[in-house]
């Protein structure tokens, strides 16, 4: 905190905010610069989310689509296999980790939740109940590194994306997902987007604030895709508008769309047209993200 009153921003380290409103007890600011969002203070220790308490047998658990979906992913990430090796960052269900174990990578895992690591100890991975800072892995260990919907949680996302470029091997790949700041659903609903939820999301990126911030984390290329949107989300908003404030599904009501849009080739076909369209828009609810370290 400084004299402005609030952090700065976590994509490029500007002061310079637009003040959105204030949500759940943090205020939610826009950088002027890079169009990164924030609250305007890092959660203290009593507000912070509880990963013990979220985690239980009901989303410890994904339904099958998913699976097929990180094959086609992991795919993706053949080009880079050279040490074998692979690290997910905050694994929770492990869903990833068992499908790149049967795709023949060796997978490692690291997550703050304890009964996310002691369901992937049962299991035999090879997984650390930390945060990044206390890993201890060594430099250039693994080829990959994924974080899904990790970045927006991140107290110090500096700190943690130098490290990931610290332990990938020399032209190593690190793939994410994010929400984005640029979504239409933001631009359409602004506070009462439900990815707006400070304690649990403390900043959401543009893309061209997170290139900034990996960039400066030291990796050497980065490439972005915005996909996504839930539908049911701003219908559900502007249907209940007039009613008591209740909490948004995000994350069943996101499970149930794709499953619907994964279920037949012309509907997946919709979806990658759609996908598409948001991305050449730049509109998407999330961002992909795909940086890798210099070398050869």
């Amino acid at each position: 905190m400084n004299k402005a009153g609030h952090r700065a921003c976590p994509a490029c380290n500007s002061m310079r905010a637009r003040h959105y409103g204030n949500k759940n007890g943090f205020e939610i600011l826009g950088c002027r610069r890079c169009r990164t969002l924030y609250t305007d203070r890092v959660p203290v220790a009593s507000e912070a989310q509880d990963y013990d308490e979220y985690y239980t047998e009901l989303n410890l658990s994904v339904p099958d689509f998913i699976r097929v979906r990180l094959k086609e992913i992991i795919a993706e990430f053949e080009p880079y296999r050279k040490t074998n090796r692979l690290l997910d960052i905050g694994f929770g269900a492990g869903t990833l980790l068992d499908v790149a174990n049967e795709m023949g990578w060796e997978v490692h895992g690291i997550e703050v939740s304890r009964p996310a690591v002691e369901q992937a100890q049962s299991k035999g991975f090879d997984v650390i109940h930390s945060d990044l800072k206390g890993s201890g892995f060594n430099d250039g260990f693994f080829d990959v590194v994924t974080a899904s919907e990790i970045l927006e949680h991140l107290s110090d996302p500096d700190m943690d994306l130098r490290i990931v470029s610290r332990i990938l091997r020399p032209a190593g790949l690190f793939w994410g997902t994010t929400p984005s700041a640029s979504s239409i659903s933001f631009k359409l609903l602004k506070l009462n987007w439900s990815m707006l939820s400070p304690p649990e999301h403390i900043q959401l990126y543009s893309n061209v604030g997170v290139s900034i911030l990996l960039k400066n984390a030291g990796f050497d290329r980065v490439r972005m895709k915005t996909y996504g949107l839930n539908p049911m989300e701003i219908r559900s908003y502007y249907r209940s508008s007039d009613q008591p404030e209740t909490e948004f599904a995000r994350v069943s009501s996101a499970y149930e769309l794709n499953e619907s849009l994964m279920k037949t080739p012309f509907r997946k076909t919709l979806k990658n047209a759609m996908n598409e369209s948001l991305n050449l828009l730049g509109i998407g609810d999330s961002l992909k993200i795909y940086a890798t370290t210099s070398g050869t």
